[in-house]
């Protein structure tokens, strides 16, 4: 169980003052922004839904509770561990800000991720 709070952000959005570790969980680079306007502090796409399920979904509401069923078998593989656990690391020693591109945060992965730390 986390020490810390985390929540969800779109990484097009302004930093805020409480955001803590700000963590890209996003597989690519978010479209049209610059590395130093994200102000990312880690990129860790080891995280995001592998590329198949994340073409299968392409945030169709209507596959959205599908989409949460299969991201978090994919989650619970050994190999989504490591990232899994340096989420819980940092939230054992600060707020963490899990980032996003999506458009509706209710539909991202970033909130699901958000429910399994």
């Amino acid at each position: 169980m986390s020490v810390h709070r985390v929540r969800t952000a779109r990484v097009y959005d302004a930093p805020g003052a409480d955001d803590g570790t700000r963590v890209l969980v996003d597989r690519l680079w978010p479209r049209g922004l610059s590395k130093d306007k994200a102000r990312v502090d880690l990129w860790l796409k080891d995280v995001a839904p592998s590329t198949g399920l994340r073409e299968w979904y392409g945030h169709d509401p209507a596959k959205h509770e599908e989409f949460v069923r299969r991201y978090r078998a994919e989650l619970a593989q050994d190999d989504h561990a490591e990232a899994l656990a340096k989420l819980r690391t940092l939230l054992e020693e600060h707020p963490v800000t899990l980032l996003t591109a999506t458009k509706d945060l209710s539909l991202s992965q970033a909130t699901v991720l958000a429910d399994e730390v």
